[in-house]
């Protein structure tokens, strides 16, 4: 039977690219940081790496990326002086596991050596209590009387993509704790690991060589005894705010944890994954596959989740590396805030505090990138401070090398709208106004003056437009009236209405001082005329069909097949300027889809079933993005088989790890939190079918057919409810602890729901 909490391989990676796949499957986090899924005695050439959230360096004209840590995890043993690795062609037995329930990993391996084998047994986990804290259990046996000695402590040889991130480097030992210091490149920002161990065999001794700082523990191990030692390390980082020296923290971190012991950490540790798992988890009965794949999709999501008061948020490949420079995209609002929003709220508020905190960022990047443009232009690709890390060179040509110009930084406007929404709607479904007062309101403003700004007024149509645009269709640059990004735009300045209106009715002297503090007052009526008069294409009288921008339909027809048959290379990208799908229909990814998907309730279903059926053949799925947005709207007209298709292709995508790994000659490998938010949004939203305003919750079920029940949590202004789906009911369980009575529309019968009082709702499937 399959165990649905884990994933279990007995199988070593050998090349490059696999161990670099496999490290993100297995890999662990707990939001401060995260430890790829390699090997104890694997260094920077197998692709370790615990990579820091939230501090980013660059060297010389190279990306700007995340730092990681030099490795407090190091450990390698040596049997009668033949040093042993995973891939050193030694060994006779591996298995190595990830546990869902609490980001546990585990390996055991087998090593055969001089007719004698040795056992490795080693867990390690990033604690979910504490931070900066990792724990990691090790163990070895051997069959015979042999001579072993154990390398264990600080690997300061760090992998870099873009580096090195870390200078002045130094190793030294204060009493029994090993620590490493060093400097960012960029900025000067300290990096700090400390090393603890509890140990009570052998000889040690210190060792400064090869770039490490270890500890050497030599010992006569005896025939079929087990050596077990428990290493604790700390990260902190001058982004932490200890209010002590770092070296401090850390030393009296790893000592605290090695005063109350392993198993004193892992407690605390599961309790916090046990809090976690209590709100966020999916049940699905009757399918397994589905099961296990939703849940590794959660278990991702929770592990990436930005940790308290950081204001962090979560890059567009998580904590599995620097790849695509750490950076924040509109895919964390458009994909994964969702997830928080109705089930973790605290998690929400930090991914918005991020945009807040980068709201300056977002301004300088309107100044700089055209004439006239105001207000904030969010970042294509954001890191810490909210400037772009975009290139206007952003992909490389495979076959000649050479930098491609494209306009992801400087013509995908609609970021700015995605955040504004993404804020709005934490407002809406919380109910917490809090965030508005705190700079959410500032934030909107500012993006509906941006847009503004953008916006050209046509006086013959009586019109405002969004031209020269990349929608999410990167495959078409710079087109005119992209129907997601008006879209976009056109909700923006609604949400900057409401907004105003909201915060007069209820913080009147609040807006009166934000409306002087930004200068805005005079330009609100300019507001509300966009938001009238913006144009948005129309779905066609005849076929429903709304063209993706000017001129779509005029372009080539073309089949995905056609294109990919004609490439020369298979990294080859088919957008920019002579990309192979630029003359055609074919498209990177869902986008008036997106749209009908985004804004679901402002079309009919014969709308989005006319609009799926034209694009879908003329999607190439060249995003993680995509597939999520067709398989949710494939359910609102009906087509549950294609959906819980694309379904399994979203959750599964990290599991199976098939995906691209350069596009152009951009490496882009790494995990995809995005698909993994819409596996959820797909599951919950689409096959559950809940719809949540300010208003209300709607529950309108859509079970796909392999599945025989659907239960999950919702959390809603305050509250938390229990739903569970089956093919005739819904039974929604609100908390004993909410404080009010909700009613909730279950297939558009209310549902009155009263604290800890069941009720179950019968209803016919429509579709």
């Amino acid at each position: 039977m399959k165990d649905l909490w884990s994933i279990s391989t007995s199988e070593i990676a050998g090349d490059k690219e696999s161990i670099m796949r496999r490290g993100n499957v297995y890999q662990i986090a707990n939001g401060y940081m995260g430890y790829r899924g390699t090997l104890d005695e694997y260094g920077p050439e197998e692709a370790v790496g615990i990579t820091l959230a939230g501090i980013f360096d660059r060297v010389g004209s190279a990306w700007r990326e995340p730092v990681n840590a030099p490795n407090g995890g190091f450990t390698r043993v040596s049997l009668d002086g033949v040093e042993l690795s995973a891939l050193g062609g030694k060994v006779r037995q591996h298995q190595q596991t990830l546990h869902f329930a609490n980001a546990l990993f585990e390996r055991e391996t087998v090593f055969a050596s001089r007719a004698k084998t040795l056992t490795i047994k080693s867990s390690r986990f990033l604690s979910a209590d504490i931070p900066n804290l990792g724990i990691i259990a090790f163990s070895l046996t051997c069959d015979k009387a042999a001579k072993v000695t154990i390398r264990t402590g600080v690997d300061c040889n760090v992998w870099d993509l873009n580096g090195p991130h870390l200078l002045q480097l130094a190793a030294e030992k204060r009493e029994s704790v090993l620590l490493v210091q060093g400097v960012t490149n960029e900025s000067s920002k300290h990096v700090v690991v400390a090393e603890a161990v509890e140990l009570n065999f052998g000889a040690e001794t210190n060792e400064t060589q090869d770039n490490r700082n270890l500890r050497v523990i030599n010992l006569r191990a005896e025939a079929g005894k087990t050596y077990r030692f428990i290493k604790y390390f700390a990260v902190f980082t001058d982004n932490d705010p200890v209010g002590r020296p770092l070296p401090e923290a850390a030393i009296a971190t790893v000592q605290q944890a090695r005063l109350l012991g392993y198993e004193v950490c892992l407690g605390k540790h599961n309790a916090e994954w046990d809090r976690k798992w209590e709100r966020c988890d999916v049940k699905i009965e009757g399918d397994d596959e589905a099961q296990h794949a939703l849940r590794y999709s959660i278990f991702q999501l929770l592990m990436v989740a930005p940790v308290k008061g950081s204001a962090n948020s979560i890059p567009a490949r998580a904590l599995s590396g620097q790849v695509y420079k750490g950076a924040i995209f509109w895919d964390t609002e458009m994909f994964m805030l969702p997830f928080f929003l109705h089930t973790y709220p605290e998690k929400a508020v930090e991914l918005m505090r991020y945009r807040i905190k980068t709201l300056n960022g977002a301004r300088r990047k309107a100044k700089t990138e055209g004439p006239g443009y105001r207000g904030a232009f969010y970042a294509w690709e954001s890191q810490e401070t909210g400037d772009d890390a975009c290139s206007y060179f952003n992909v490389g040509d495979p076959l000649n090398g050479r930098d491609l110009r494209t306009h992801f930084r400087d013509k995908q406007i609609h970021i700015s709208g995605d955040v504004a929404i993404a804020m709005w709607n934490y407002f809406k479904l919380t109910g917490d106004d809090s965030l508005l007062l705190e700079g959410g309101a500032e934030v909107i403003l500012e993006c509906a003056r941006f847009y503004y700004s953008y916006a050209f007024f046509k006086k013959e149509k009586g019109r405002y437009e969004i031209l020269d645009v990349v929608g999410p269709d990167e495959y078409h640059e710079r087109v005119n009236n992209n129907a997601f990004t008006s879209m976009v735009a056109k909700e923006t300045f609604a949400i900057a209405n409401a907004a105003v209106d909201h915060l007069r009715r209820n913080h009147p002297k609040a807006l009166g001082a934000l409306l002087t503090k930004i200068d805005i007052q005079g330009e609100l009526r300019c507001f509300g005329e966009a938001e009238k008069l913006l144009y948005v294409p129309a779905p066609d009288a005849k076929t429903g069909v709304i063209e993706q921008f000017d001129g779509y339909f005029q372009l080539r027809d073309a089949t995905v097949e056609e294109l990919k048959a004609k490439m020369v290379h298979p990294n080859e990208y088919l957008g920019a300027g002579q990309g192979l799908a630029v003359p055609t229909k074919i498209i990177k990814q869902a986008d008036v889809v997106a749209m009908l998907n985004l804004f679901k309730t402002h079309f009919s279903a014969e709308i989005k079933k006319a609009n799926w059926e034209y694009y879908e053949p003329l999607t190439e799925h060249g995003s993680s993005l995509s597939a999520c947005a067709y398989a949710m709207v494939a359910i609102e007209f009906g087509n549950l088989a294609f959906a819980y298709k694309y379904f399994l292709k979203t959750a599964t995508i990290d599991l199976e790890a098939k995906y691209k790994v350069y596009v152009g000659a951009v490496f882009m490998g790494g995990s995809h939190p995005a698909a993994n938010g819409g596996a959820w949004m797909t599951a919950v939203l689409g096959f559950g079918g809940v719809e949540a305003d300010e208003n209300r919750i709607a529950i309108n079920p859509r079970l796909c057919a392999k599945w025989k029940s659907l239960q999950f949590n919702l959390a809603y202004k305050g509250d938390n409810f229990r739903i569970k789906i089956t093919k005739t009911s819904v039974t929604i369980t609100p908390s004993p602890a909410n404080p009010r009575e909700h009613t909730l529309l279950v297939a558009g019968r209310p549902a009155k729901c009263s604290p800890g009082n069941p009720v179950t709702i019968k209803y016919r499937r429509t579709r």
